[in-house]
């Protein structure tokens, strides 16, 4: 590896609050037991709230975020990998508490770490990073109600924050099941982009981001919601019976303003998404079966390649609800 490499950088000292594209070096790298050559990272609402301050989640610094990222095995003292492995990596709070993907070279735990399956590639998999491994388990928490009730059909799917990178891979993966999805979207620019990627129907925000009813008309057999707060409590109130609702976000609010209504009387399902700690064995099975769920053809017009500068531009757009779409960060950029 090179002597010196790029990598993003976050300090704090006080009040003051700093980020830059730096040269480091290897020394400057201090956990885990594997080396990898990172190829790709992304952007997600988390890594933004971190970049602008460390969102309370980091706990020292200097430190270099990037919440997920994928490459090649450079050196390995961990006996499940070896050199020239293709990996991918997300949670396990690197990025957070473990440096992160927003560098030219990684060292983290070989236990965080997932072999990529050959019918990806490194940069399929950054395209899909964290945002797409949690539409993927959102799906499958959405069409686990088949086998909850033995083979009934999942017909009427909602999924809100559609344009985001979580919400846009879910419509597409729900569509691949055979889905009716409607897609809840702020921009009605976005509509065109919606439906080319298996929405049938789109509808704004505004519909749904309103005080809820204890109960509403029930009109979905499942949801994704990625944004909490009021919309997803009347969305709650819309599920019909035995439906589920795989919530992951909370970009709306981090409240829940429901009752015990839609799970007594219509005995809904309410299934938190933790992307952080899925165990590896679950890991694998849900990137092993992501090549046949996505049409990257359809996902590449909504991503955006940026550099470790452009991230630094880009991240404050996104936390004013100024993106849509995926933006990954090619690190030989």
């Amino acid at each position: 590896m090179s002597d010196k490499f790029k990598a993003i950088v976050i300090n704090q000292d006080g009040d003051n609050f700093t980020r830059e594209v730096k040269s480091v070096d290897r020394n400057f790298l201090k956990h885990g037991d594997v080396l990898v050559k990172v190829d790709y990272s992304g952007l997600n609402y988390k890594d933004a709230l971190i970049l602008k301050n460390g969102a309370r989640l980091v706990k020292e610094f200097p430190h270099i975020p990037g919440i997920d990222f994928s490459g090649t095995v450079q050196e390995s003292q961990n006996n499940k990998f070896k050199v020239g492995d293709e990996i991918i990596l997300t949670g396990w709070r690197v990025g957070e508490i473990f440096y992160g993907g927003y560098s030219q070279y990684a060292k983290v735990s070989g236990d965080f770490l997932v072999k990529k399956p050959n019918s990806l590639t490194s940069k399929q998999s950054m395209i899909l990073g964290t945002a797409g491994f949690t539409a993927l388990q959102c799906s499958f928490a959405v069409k686990a109600r088949e086998e909850l009730l033995l083979g009934e059909k999942v017909n009427d799917v909602l999924v809100t924050g559609a344009s985001g990178g979580v919400g846009s891979i879910a419509v597409m993966i729900l569509n691949k099941f055979g889905y009716n999805v409607t897609a809840v979207t702020s921009k009605s620019s976005n509509e065109k982009y919606l439906k080319s990627i298996g929405a049938k129907n789109v509808i704004n925000k505004s519909d749904l981001d309103k005080e809820p009813k204890l109960l509403d008309k029930g009109l979905w057999d499942g949801a994704v919601d990625t944004v909490g707060g009021n919309i997803l409590a009347n969305v709650l109130a819309q599920t019909k019976e035995t439906g589920i609702v795989a919530a992951c976000g909370n970009a709306s609010d981090i409240k829940l303003n429901t009752t015990v209504m839609p799970f007594i009387i219509r005995g809904v399902k309410l299934w938190g998404i933790n992307s952080v700690n899925t165990s590896i064995k679950r890991r694998q099975f849900i990137w092993n079966e992501a090549s046949k769920l996505i049409d990257f053809d359809k996902l590449n017009p909504s991503i955006k390649e940026i550099s470790l500068d452009e991230l630094l531009d880009t991240f404050p757009k996104m936390l004013k609800g100024q993106t849509s779409g995926r933006y990954i960060v090619d690190l030989n950029k």
